[in-house]
């Protein structure tokens, strides 16, 4: 097809932001890692914080809008298990008027952030964990209205640029006879940071989003600081070119991880971060003015006969109407639970004995056996949290948002997908911009694909959900955004 005109995917909405920092006192339970020998955060790398997002449906002469669109709070924290997940997400809910429904905690996952589960409050440093979740609903609530007071019709461009940062993390060990979590060098990985660029109604930059999917790993068992992984120097480089506010959300990434990660030094966290930043700023140059497509205005005879193409106005009077277009949905899949997960006494009994080999090491002076049992420890922990608020009957309700605004389609969903979700809807979609939040809402499971069901793959020995789980995720979220974009140019 011979075009005259690129067109610019393109969306309008009133659009607000407001960051705050949620830190936590040095001193709180920091432990995220089975291999981890230390308990209590020792320092700050770099802040944490929350970061306000509110996205509503263009509005005449200011008319209300509140309630009609999604809020999304950005979070520098791994996850919050049930328990603490319901408790912030009610009690902001109540504080800034908003349903449930309508609002998304999207976590960075970066693993180096404190461990706020309940579970941890008899440990040492967890009698700062319920001061520190009892206030950060009000925190939250107080950034929202500071979002709500800056919110201002805004116009969204997207674009994208290829990251290496990233890499496959199943690489089999043959040493071992197993698969190990940890960069495969005999996968090839092409990886994507997208972005978003707000503008409003002057052109001028108000913010921008960054979407990659790689856990944020870097830092791990030696690390005893509190940090937001690479995310944080990620932001804050793109901060300094664009003078803009940018927020992060994470890609589906279940089975991505940094080339270069699992390390105690912070400025290999900071490197991470700067590299997927040079990427998502490669991208947002890019961009043609908001609201402006490619347009071919003929040729011009020189020494060659040259295509002459400028970006111009994609109308000459108003925005197309397509470009406001906002619609919003909340559903559960209930998918099936494996049925060969172990029963809870077994993963009790089975703790009980790691923990008495761990003293037992500990009395004998073996320190490398005593971590080994520590580590093990701390899995069937996890277990034992995972079951204690695992929603009864044979399904698990999986949690998917979606919100179509213009020509994108901006979607989350609880738990780690694997990076085939995504790569399978762009593939699908190809003149559709997505944007995903993993991990939206809390953690649910892993999500893998359904070929690697009985291989010796961490994402797979964890996951709660039967094979297929990712393939029905995938036809879900199809449908919908099939159903919205009939209106879009193909």
């Amino acid at each position: 097809m011979n075009m005259l005109r690129v067109p610019t995917p393109t969306s309008r909405c009133n659009f607000g932001l407001a960051r705050c920092d949620i830190t936590p006192p040095v001193g709180i339970y920091h432990r995220f890692w089975g291999a981890a020998t230390h308990d209590r955060a020792t320092g700050v790398h770099r802040p944490l914080t929350a970061t306000v997002v509110i996205f509503e449906p263009p509005t005449e002469s200011g008319a209300e809008s509140a309630g009609q669109g999604v809020v999304v709070i950005a979070l520098d924290h791994c996850l919050f298990w049930p328990a603490e997940m319901q408790q912030v997400l009610q009690q902001t809910s109540d504080l800034i008027g908003i349903e449930r429904s309508r609002i998304v905690f999207a976590f960075s996952h970066t693993h180096a952030a404190a461990n706020t589960s309940y579970d941890r409050v008899g440990l040492p440093g967890g009698d700062l964990i319920p001061p520190y979740m009892a206030a950060l609903p009000a925190k939250l609530a107080e950034t929202y209205q500071e979002a709500r007071r800056s919110l201002q019709p805004a116009v969204f461009t997207y674009g994208s640029a290829p990251c290496r940062m990233g890499h496959n993390r199943d690489f089999w060990d043959a040493q071992i006879g197993k698969f190990a979590c940890g960069f495969n060098p005999d996968e090839t990985t092409d990886l994507e940071a997208g972005v978003v660029r707000v503008t409003n109604k002057r052109g001028k930059t108000i913010a921008t989003f960054v979407n990659y999917p790689c856990h944020p790993t870097t830092l791990a068992w030696e690390n005893t600081l509190i940090s937001p992984d690479y995310v944080g120097a990620l932001r804050a480089t793109v901060e300094k070119a664009t003078k803009a506010p940018c927020v992060f959300l994470l890609a589906p990434c279940g089975d991505i991880g940094p080339r270069v990660g699992y390390v105690g030094d912070p400025s290999v966290a900071d490197q991470n971060g700067r590299q997927v930043a040079y990427a998502a700023l490669s991208a947002l140059e890019e961009l043609p003015p908001a609201g402006c497509d490619l347009i071919y205005r003929g040729a011009v005879v020189s020494g060659a006969t040259l295509g002459d193409w400028r970006y111009s106005r994609a109308t000459s009077g108003e925005w197309p109407a397509r470009w406001s277009q906002f619609q919003f949905r909340h559903w559960q899949v209930p998918i099936p639970y494996r049925r060969d997960l172990p029963a809870v006494q077994t993963v009790q009994e089975e703790m009980q004995k790691f923990c008495a080999e761990e003293t037992a090491a500990r009395a004998a002076g073996n320190e490398e056996a005593a971590r080994e049992a520590r580590a093990m420890v701390e899995r069937k922990q996890r277990w034992l949290t995972l079951f204690a608020h695992l929603p009864k009957g044979p399904a698990y309700p999986l949690s998917l948002w979606a919100w179509r605004m213009g020509d994108a389609v901006w979607l989350a969903i609880i738990g780690e997908p694997y990076h085939w979700l995504q790569a399978e809807l762009q593939r699908r979609f190809a003149n559709t911009p997505l944007i995903f939040a993993a991990i939206a809402n809390g953690w649910a499971s892993y999500l893998p694909e359904k070929s690697d069901y009985g291989k010796s793959l961490y994402q797979v020995e964890v996951a709660l959900m039967e094979p297929g789980c990712l393939e029905t995720v995938a036809e879900e979220l199809s449908a919908q955004i099939s159903r919205w974009m009939t209106d879009v140019m193909a």
